[in-house]
């Protein structure tokens, strides 16, 4: 009987009422329909004002509809999450545009030629050319970088996690700090002083020098955080087994963290690949085909990007190769990420039953 009148009871909640899933979406695209009608009605032409206008009726209007149904209290917690999207697509803006430009302006003369061929002797403000020299010296200067600045960025972090102690590795510490800030223009004076004082020429390996200097920190920094992230279980387990702390460093934490490493050093690649000040005092830009990165001036992608607008002299075929060149550079970056993507895939460590 008692069992009876239990299951008839009515079961008590504490969940109120709840706005629908897709009631975001709804708010959205009404904030979006009254900007539009607000613009309208005030004459006002800027995609901008009627834009920041929808998002500011969106915070409004999910914080009124949410206060109404489901309370102050969470209403709150759906502003938060309202301000989050809208600093999203704020972010993305620029980001669209950037890359609607550029695709757009430098598919005009991005082909095959273009690809495969050198300014040689065509004027900055004539037809055709291409970037060859360009694409060749830039991966020349940023590999060369990549191989001095990569093993000693993550050797320098191995040793801040795993061996520093003291003042040494404070004061190392300190000073990839300040040289995460530093300047791409200082990075080229340090290595322009020292050529100056060997009455060197410039050439392109001095670029790699100098953007070594600019990629070093970005590594020891990313693989410091990496190292960190591995538990400090499986080094114990492994020295626990008499395995020395090299080994275990080499076969357990590496292999642990090898996905953000190669993120992290990738990261710094795309950070260098763009640089044009130390280039342009260095490498000093060559419109022919430089093969030989420690013999004579080269070309980069950067730097042929500013000389280009620099030199075009109101000329739209050099406009259109600098955009070109500036597309061809981004999907550069794009494809050395991808690349991480998948070597960090393959080198993740396998997990299973």
């Amino acid at each position: 009987m008692s069992n009876a009148v239990i299951a008839d009871k009515p079961r008590s909640t504490l969940r109120g009422a709840r706005l629908p899933k897709w009631s975001p979406y709804a708010i959205a695209v009404g904030s979006v329909a009254l900007g539009l009608g607000i613009s309208a009605a005030a004459g006002l032409n800027s995609s901008i004002q009627w834009a920041l206008m929808a998002a500011v009726l969106f915070v409004l209007g999910t914080y009124v509809i949410a206060a109404r149904v489901e309370g102050r209290r969470q209403a709150k917690d759906r502003v938060a999450t309202a301000l989050v999207w809208v600093a999203f697509l704020i972010a993305l803006v620029p980001l669209i545009s950037l890359v609607w430009t550029t695709v757009v302006r430098g598919v005009k003369v991005l082909d095959v030629y273009f690809l495969t061929h050198s300014m040689g002797l065509v004027s900055d403000t004539e037809p055709g050319g291409g970037i060859y020299h360009a694409i060749l010296g830039s991966l020349e200067q940023v590999g060369l970088a990549t191989v001095i600045a990569a093993p000693v960025g993550v050797l320098t972090a191995i040793y801040l996690v795993e061996y520093g102690r003291g003042n040494l590795a404070k004061a190392v510490t300190f000073f990839v700090d300040v040289m995460t800030g530093i300047p791409s223009i200082v990075a080229g004076l340090f290595i322009l002083s020292i050529m100056l004082m060997f009455d060197m020429q410039p050439f392109g390996f001095a670029g790699s020098l100098a953007l070594a200097i600019l990629m070093m920190p970005v590594v020891v920094r990313s693989t410091e955080e990496m190292l960190k992230l591995v538990p400090n279980e499986l080094r114990e387990a492994s020295l626990a087994l008499g395995v020395p702390k090299w080994r275990t460093i080499l076969k357990v934490v590496l292999p642990t963290s090898i996905g953000g490493i190669t993120t992290g050093i990738m990261l710094a690649i795309a950070r260098i690949a763009g640089e044009t000040a130390p280039v342009l005092l260095l490498v000093w830009g060559n419109s022919l085909i430089n093969t030989n990165p420690f013999d004579g001036a080269q070309a980069s992608l950067p730097l042929y990007i500013y000389q280009q607008y620099a030199n075009s002299a109101g000329s739209g075929a050099a406009y259109d190769r600098a955009w070109a060149a500036a597309l061809t550079l981004i999907a550069f970056v794009m494809i050395l990420n991808l690349v991480a993507r998948g070597i960090a895939r393959w080198k993740a460590p396998k997990t299973g039953r």
